[in-house]
This record gives C-alpha cells, structure tokens and sequence, in this order.
C-alpha cells in the first residue's frame, strides 16, 4: 500500500513540459555566459514541484526572493563543480528565478533543464522527502 506521500505524486495532476534545449555543450556555455559567476548543473528526467503553500507561507517565500519552486530531476548529466556524478539524482533548493523554462536558478545553481520534463504540485513533506 502507497504511503500518502507516494499518493500525493501518483495520483497529482502533472504538466508535460517540453524544452527547446541545445546540446549539453551550448547549454554549459550558455550557463556560463548568462551566470558567469555560479555553478551550473545539466539535468535530465526533471520535475519542477511547486510547492503548496498557504497565504502566509507564500508571503513570506516572496519576501525572501524566492519563488515556491524546487526542481528534482533523476539524472544530472553535467555538474561544473563536480558537486554530482553524471548519472547522479539532485533536488534543488527554493528557486530564485525560473528563466522561459529553461534556467532554474537557485541561490547557489544554475540548473539547466535538458529534454522534457514535468510540473507538479506538491506539499512541502514530500517535496523534503527527496534526499
């Protein structure tokens, strides 16, 4: 029996999204031109969850700078500072900035989504249930 957690991903409505993202040499190099000064991280087989806040909670994640999105993604392909393996799974922290759907910035990462992937809805416990 599924856990309510499991639940809660089986059973939620998800988006396909569907990039246009060149290769992982032009999307390093894009990475590395458009955020000179942060890592960057490739990933493949990605979900962004937003996250399912109440209006407190949502007031103060934008008075924070961030937006209520975390990025999961079951395979990094590429990380600059080698911080994760080719292969590797990663969850994101809150994001900062979520560019045309391609460059999810945290406060420490660029993560540059490759291929198609999902958005979902989620609560915080098992957005937290990654790691």
């Amino acid at each position: 029996m599924a856990n309510p957690t499991e639940n809660e991903l089986l059973e939620g409505m998800r988006l396909v999204l569907q990039n246009s993202t060149p290769s992982s040499l032009e999307a390093a190099e894009l990475a590395t031109r458009l955020f000179p000064f942060k890592p960057y991280c490739l990933v493949e087989q990605w979900t962004i969850f937003r996250a399912d806040l109440t209006p407190d909670e949502l007031t103060r994640v934008h008075a924070a700078d961030h937006l209520p999105l975390f990025m999961f993604a079951h395979k990094v392909i590429e990380d600059s500072r080698g911080r994760f393996q080719p292969g590797d799974w990663v969850r994101s922290s809150m994001c900062v900035t979520f560019d045309e759907g391609v460059m999810f910035e945290t406060k420490n990462t660029i993560y540059v989504l490759m291929g198609p992937g999902h958005e979902q809805t989620a609560s915080l416990k098992t957005i937290f249930s990654f790691f």
